[in-house]
């Protein structure tokens, strides 16, 4: 037959009270471990160098931010303006790319260990540089906000480490938008240019062409002694002027092309000559002309400022205590409830051994 309910419930209450009033004697114990556990926790909470963390929040620049990199850029003379994603997006990529961190790595991070720090290898301490540094992305809440955090022992090299690792980013940017805004400039210039020699060269061509067909209306003229042209009667000027060209060049007579032939080869330039050359000059006296002022010009806008932490982010030395006292309580019942099963069982073994 099975047990009634509550002899169970009577049981399970007597085997509590039993469990309580064995720990409750081997309280020493418990307390022993639980005491020496803590102070093992203790000392780690106390004597580990804190870390503190440096943060700098950066959101996109704003339209007055980026304004130098758009002078006298308009879709009028082919050049679109900047806009800010333009200028965010080079910022951030600097900020993240493995490039920009090395170079801090370099040019920070290693002049400020010491000799026998240095003596790792060269991935442990990249490694570790990594671990000090971190950058979080975007999240949903905040499409555009990036976070830099630098962790050190030394607060207020971390916040000094924090501003210098933006600083040289937005250099790095600056440089780049001023790289990208100059390349765009140069070759719209480059191409005016070439537009140009090309109209001067086709333009030098055809007034040489121009000089061989005079010249050779020239030799008509000559051989048939016509000095001027023929005054053909009922005829107006601009009729004759139609009708004296091609073939019958040779009817302006033998003056007027040949002081038309000494004033193409005594012509200086060409470039009066040639209508739209003017336009394409004036296109690239612009280009020429632009100029961007760095000082003027950002990249990037801190949401805050640089600030120093003034509390380190581990250890924990609150958290790390309570989980040394609950540790121990655990270790030292666990190891009370041991001593009194191996005690049990050396009892049973001498009971029985006098019985046989």
């Amino acid at each position: 037959m099975s047990q009634p309910p509550n002899l169970h419930k009577q049981s399970d209450e007597i085997d509590l009270i039993e469990l309580f009033r064995t720990l409750w004697m081997k309280k020493r114990l418990i307390i022993f471990v639980t005491l020496a556990v803590t102070l093992a926790a203790a000392a780690y909470a106390f004597l580990t160098p804190p870390v503190y963390r440096a943060q700098a929040s950066i959101m996109p620049p704003t339209l007055s931010d980026i304004a130098g990199f758009n002078l006298a850029r308009n879709k009028d003379i082919g050049l679109e303006p900047f806009k800010i994603d333009d200028v965010y997006r080079v910022f951030t990529r600097n900020l993240q790319s493995d490039q920009s961190k090395r170079r801090f790595y370099s040019e920070v991070y290693l002049p400020s260990l010491t000799d026998d720090q240095k003596k790792a290898s060269r991935d442990t301490l990249y490694k570790k540089f990594l671990e000090r540094v971190a950058i979080a992305g975007p999240t949903n809440s905040q499409p555009d906000r990036f976070v830099l955090n630098i962790e050190g022992s030394d607060p207020i090299e971390a916040a000094q480490w924090a501003e210098l690792y933006i600083k040289n980013v937005e250099q790095q940017s600056i440089k780049e938008m001023l790289s990208n805004a100059q390349s765009e400039i140069d070759v719209r210039g480059r191409n005016l240019m070439q537009q140009i020699e090309t109209l001067r060269y086709s333009a030098k061509v055809r007034r040489e062409d121009r000089m061989m067909q005079l010249k050779e209306a020239l030799k008509v003229a000559q051989t048939i002694g016509l000095q001027n042209p023929p005054m053909i009667a009922g005829q107006m000027n601009d009729q004759l002027s139609a009708i004296m060209e091609g073939n019958l060049t040779y009817m302006r007579g033998a003056k007027a092309l040949k002081a038309e032939i000494d004033a193409l080869a005594q012509r200086a330039s060409d470039d009066p000559f040639v209508p739209e050359l003017r336009n394409l000059q004036e296109q690239h006296a612009l280009y020429a002309s632009l100029r961007i002022q760095p000082e003027r010009v950002a990249v990037y806008r801190l949401d805050g400022t640089f600030e120093t932490p003034d509390e380190p982010i581990k250890p924990k030395k609150s958290l790390i205590l309570i989980l040394g006292i609950v540790l121990g309580l655990v270790l030292g019942s666990f190891a009370a409830l041991i001593q009194v099963i191996s005690n049990n069982s050396r009892s049973s073994g001498k009971t029985a051994g006098n019985t046989v």
